[in-house]
């Protein structure tokens, strides 16, 4: 069952990107989302020098992988100030503590190896990490208490930003049941075009390309650059394989708009709205407009 949530975000400074504490209401644990050039405002936060578990982050503007590291410690602030002198990719640092004194080494220890458990299997971001911390043995009531903390994570990590959490295909199934008339979020689209054979859904991050999509091998000149890149780059990580006629997708990927997606699937600039079709053959604009009216 779906319900709201409500989010409290102090801005310290006046600024949406400077350095900001983030609370749930009805909720005993906090965050703090800090970017680099302002950690040396975090010496003078308590609620940073608790323990918890802290995520460093390079966030990119492209569609390439962004990255992240997990750690955990009983003194966060002080952890990270070595960070600071030893890891160069990061440029945005956010921590997860409590305000009160509830959270022992034994829970962020639990923490940090289920966030770089779920971090892995969800692949949206480049790990740092070279191996998956060990979990602490939990009595049944804290287990459930700290997988409560993670879905907290989970929601305030995504609106800063960052969904390493948050399965790319949530928002629906690969099916048109159940999905209401009256938007276009998570109806199946289809694209085929000579012999080439793809679909995808809206969702509100973008467009969700779905496995087993079939690339085109061949692009005009005219295709965008970025569409090459991004495409070799997945070539390079074997997401995209080589079949006799046609590359494969081998998982769900997200892409900022229909019309990269279309793009990118066929080699050549096209409408994205005007491509891709649902299973009645209507498009995705005749579909945008008709729920206009």
């Amino acid at each position: 069952m779906e319900y709201g949530r409500s989010i409290k975000i102090f801005l310290s400074d006046g600024s949406p990107t400077g350095l900001r504490h983030i609370e749930i209401a009805n909720w005993s644990g906090q965050a703090i989302a800090c970017p680099r050039s302002r950690f040396n405002d975090l010496q003078k936060w308590e609620e940073a020098k608790r323990p918890g578990v802290y995520l460093l982050f390079e966030k990119h503007s492209t569609d390439d992988k962004n990255t992240v590291y997990i750690g955990e410690s009983e003194n966060v602030y002080n952890r990270i100030c070595n960070h600071d002198k030893n890891k160069d990719f990061w440029n945005e640092v956010i921590i997860f503590t409590s305000k009160d004194e509830n959270l022992t080494k034994s829970h962020i220890k639990y923490l940090e190896s289920r966030l770089t458990i779920i971090t892995k299997e969800i692949d949206r971001y480049n790990l740092e990490n070279s191996n998956t911390p060990t979990q602490s043995i939990l009595p049944r009531a804290d287990v459930a208490a700290m997988e409560e903390y993670i879905g907290n994570c989970k929601l305030l990590l995504g609106t800063l930003g960052h969904k390493l959490l948050e399965p790319i295909n949530s928002v629906v199934s690969n099916s048109d049941n159940n999905i209401q008339e009256n938007t276009i979020l998570g109806r199946l689209f289809y694209l085929s075009v000579n012999g080439i054979t793809a679909s995808g859904k809206l969702t509100d991050e973008g467009f969700v390309l779905l496995k087993d999509s079939q690339i085109s091998k061949t692009s005009t000149n005219s295709i965008p650059n970025n569409i090459k890149l991004f495409r070799e780059r997945l070539i390079s990580e074997n997401i995209l394989q080589e079949k006799q006629k046609y590359f494969l997708l081998i998982k769900d990927i997200i892409i900022s708009s229909s019309s990269f997606a279309a793009a990118f699937v066929v080699g050549t600039s096209r409408s994205g709205p005007q491509s891709w079709k649902d299973k009645n053959g209507k498009t995705m604009k005749y579909i945008e407009e008709l729920l206009l009216k």
